[in-house]
C-alpha cells in the first residue's frame, strides 16, 4: 500500500517524453511545509517560492532533510546533482538532499520525524533507484537539525531546517539521470583527497556539514546514538 502511494505521488514524473528540464520545472511546483526557527510548522509554499532570493536577498525558512548513506564497509556515497537542477546544478553532495512534501499527509509527521524518514525512503528511491524495502523509515538514523541559509546565485538559494538522517546499509542503485550525473563511494580515508580534488563545487549544506561534523560522524558510525541532539537546532 505503501509502494503505491508513493508511486501515486509520483506519478507526474514517469512521462519519458517529459525532458530533464520540464521535470526540474515541474517539481517546483510541489509544496514545501514551511516552518519558523523553531521548526514550528507554519503552513505551506511551492518549492520555488521557498528556494527563491527575494529582492531583499530573504528566503523563505522551510523544513528539508539530508541523507548520508554508508555501505557495509563503511564508504559514503558521494553524488553529483544534474547539471539540469534548478537549485545549485552540478554540485557534488552527500547521497540525498530533498524536502518532506506538504501534499502528502504521511510526511507532515513530526513523532520521531517519521514523516521527514518516509520523505527520505521516497526520494532515495526516485533520484538513486534504491528499491523501497532497501530503505524503509526505521532503517534511518535521525542525528540532529541544522539551521542554515545560503543565497546561491543571488536567484536561487536555500534556507532551511535540515534534519541529518544516516543509513548504513548495502542498496542497489540505478540513479535517476535527470537529478544525478554520477554516484561514487569513497572511504573515509579518501575523503580529503576527494574532496580536494572534485572539478565541481560542494552545495553549502554539504559543505557546512563536511566542515563542522562529518568527519566526527563518520569516525563513530557504530555508536552514533551518543551524537544525536534532538532537542536544540544546530546553527552554523
Amino acid at each position: 500500500m505503501l509502494a503505491q502511494r508513493l508511486r501515486f505521488a509520483y506519478r507526474r514524473y514517469s512521462s519519458q517524453a517529459m525532458s530533464a528540464a520540464k521535470l526540474q520545472e515541474e517539481a517546483m511546483k510541489e509544496t514545501c511545509i514551511l516552518v519558523n526557527d523553531r521548526d514550528e510548522s507554519l503552513g505551506k509554499a511551492s518549492k520555488r517560492d521557498c528556494h527563491r532570493v527575494d529582492p531583499e536577498g530573504n528566503i523563505r525558512l522551510h523544513r528539508a532533510f539530508s541523507v548520508f548513506l554508508f555501505n557495509s564497509a563503511g564508504d559514503m556515497l558521494l553524488q553529483r546533482r544534474s547539471m539540469e537542477k534548478i537549485t545549485f546544478p552540478d554540485c557534488y553532495t552527500n547521497a540525498c538532499c530533498s524536502h518532506p512534501l506538504h501534499e502528502i499527509e504521511g510526511e507532515r509527521e513530526e513523532l520521531n520525524a517519521l514523516g521527514i524518514r518516509r520523505a527520505a525512503q521516497r526520494r532515495l528511491n526516485y533520484e538513486l533507484g534504491i528499491p523501497l524495502a532497501q530503505a524503509r523509515p526505521e532503517n534511518f538514523h535521525y542525528l540532529t537539525r541544522i539551521h542554515y541559509a545560503d543565497r546561491g546565485d543571488g536567484t536561487w538559494g536555500e534556507h532551511e531546517i535540515d534534519y541529518i538522517l544516516f543509513l548504513q546499509k548495502d542498496v542497489d542503485l540505478k540513479p535517476n539521470d535527470t537529478e544525478v550525473s554520477e554516484v561514487r563511494y569513497i572511504s573515509r580515508k579518501q575523503l580529503d583527497t576527494t574532496m580536494t580534488n572534485l572539478n565541481a563545487p560542494l552545495t553549502p549544506w554539504f559543505r557546512l556539514i563536511l566542515q563542522h561534523r562529518l568527519r566526527l560522524w563518520w569516525d563513530n558510525l557504530h555508536q552514533l546514538k551518543k551524537y544525536e541532539n534532538h532537542v536544540e537546532i544546530e546553527r552554523f
